[in-house]
């Protein structure tokens, strides 16, 4: 029994918190103080349940009940030993109590001891009628231990006891999923919808397979029936637009998006959703209104700072771009894309020292893509810095050690720097990995391809 504002049934606790204002102790029965204490923990409100359980236990010493609480609190500050001497205290006094293996099993869970968590609330499930939470809670555990295929088989129990479990219907479609049996899930979602066809969860879940197996106009229908079951279903007019730009129905994708904005708070995903399709239909105007309303409703989503720098980067307006990724980054400056956007874009400006720093930090923050390394050393080698260059390269060769378009770099730099040994190492690399791109040493160093020992190794080796 939970306490509601709106009857009486809330009296012991406006009783209990008045009590704990003053100096008088108020008795109250073992069954009150249950519902004290479960009311706290719902809430939260975890040091006002321990003054409950301590009062409790004061008045109702072998209440097995308020010490099963006690037992919740010591699982919950991490004090096992402690949890589990008073269970095993509990478990001589009344051993047919399914609550105490729930809190045993909590123990082993917590110790990340899973196998032996089921094998406890197996034990439970022939102790009580409501075995639904008993399901429940051994499919989280096989869930802990990777166990897909069990896990589903309990979250399916569930829902033969229970068909409005929704919890474990996205469960167990998240085995499926898992596990990658799409088929699988359209079969089982079909099955519970012959037993309950207005569940807008079932309908919404299959049109997600089908998105998925790119089967649009399937999904499209499971969607229009999620809808129909329920129409202020706002995640099924986000997925139906999603399938309505897929086949490409740019206007009907914007209506679904726009419903939602009337259903419900506007989300960053509709508006930014809706600017792409304006964008796909060639409305700049309406497009960039809705990028700019993507990042004011949600500055952390870096999908609507990308989106608005590439508008602008399309349009070859680098410096609005250069704008507005210099906000992004502003806000998130650990964000890998956003750097990359920004050294791309003084690139094209010409920026060379800024785009340098770009990809510097890009790399810094684990970006470590081959065109990231090449962009930055030839960056450096345009701003007359080789040993830079050399550097950049020499810590790229460590993650594409047979590269040749890194390979001819270094040999160029090496020949440039006149360490002709060097240069002839790494040039003869880069001729072994690859010919095609010999063409780098005439692009990026004109003078040292002129070099007679150069023409000479080229000559030889071509």
């Amino acid at each position: 029994m939970e306490f509601s504002h709106d009857d009486n049934k809330n009296l012991p606790l406006t009783k209990f918190e008045s009590m704990l204002k003053t100096n008088h102790v108020l008795f109250f029965d073992s069954e009150e103080f249950e519902n004290i204490i479960h009311h706290y923990l719902n809430l939260g409100k975890i040091a006002l349940a321990k003054k409950a359980i301590k009062l409790g236990l004061d008045q109702h010493p072998t209440s097995i009940n308020l010490r099963l609480f006690k037992v919740e609190i010591f699982v919950f500050e991490d004090k096992l030993v402690e949890a589990d001497t008073l269970l095993n205290e509990l478990y001589s006094l009344d051993p047919m109590n399914e609550e105490i293996y729930i809190q045993k099993a909590n123990i082993f869970s917590k110790k990340d001891d899973h196998e032996q968590a089921i094998s406890v609330l197996k034990k439970a499930i022939k102790l009580t009628d409501d075995v639904v939470d008993l399901y429940s809670l051994i499919g989280m555990e096989y869930l802990f231990l990777d166990n897909f295929e069990e896990a589903k088989i309990y979250f399916m129990k569930c829902l033969e006891t229970d068909i409005d479990d929704y919890s474990s219907l996205y469960n167990v479609i998240y085995c499926f999923e898992f596990l990658e049996q799409n088929e699988d899930a359209i079969s089982y979602l079909n099955v519970f919808l012959d037993k309950n066809p207005y569940c807008e969860v079932a309908w919404h879940q299959l049109g997600k397979q089908y998105y998925h197996l790119k089967d649009y106009k399937k999904a499209l229908a499971a969607y229009d029936f999620a809808i129909i079951s329920d129409d202020t279903f706002v995640g099924a007019y986000l997925e139906r637009g999603k399938v309505l730009e897929k086949l490409k129905r740019y206007k009907d994708a914007i209506e679904n998006y726009t419903i939602t904005l009337k259903l419900d708070d506007p989300t960053s995903f509709a508006l930014l959703r809706i600017g792409h399709c304006y964008e796909k239909l060639n409305n700049e105007e309406l497009a960039i209104q809705y990028f700019d309303r993507t990042v004011h409703e949600d500055p952390l989503l870096d999908k609507g700072w990308i989106a608005i720098t590439k508008f602008y980067n399309k349009k070859h307006d680098y410096h609005k771009a250069l704008y507005y990724i210099n906000k992004a980054i502003n806000i998130d400056s650990e964000n890998v894309i956003y750097w990359k956007l920004y050294s791309q874009i003084n690139h094209r400006l010409s920026h060379f020292e800024e785009a340098e720093r770009g990809f510097k930090k890009t790399l810094e923050l684990g970006n470590y893509e081959l065109n990231t390394w090449l962009s930055r050393g030839d960056i450096l080698i345009k701003l007359g810095e080789p040993e830079a260059a050399i550097y950049n390269f020499e810590q790229a060769i460590e993650f594409y050690p047979d590269n040749a378009e890194i390979e001819y770099r270094l040999a160029g730099l090496y020949f440039q720097l006149n360490e002709n040994d060097k240069g002839i190492f790494h040039l003869k690399n880069g001729l072994k990995l690859n010919e095609d791109y010999v063409f780098i040493i005439d692009e990026l160093f004109p003078k040292v391809s002129k070099k007679r020992l150069v023409k000479n190794i080229l000559k030889t080796n071509l």
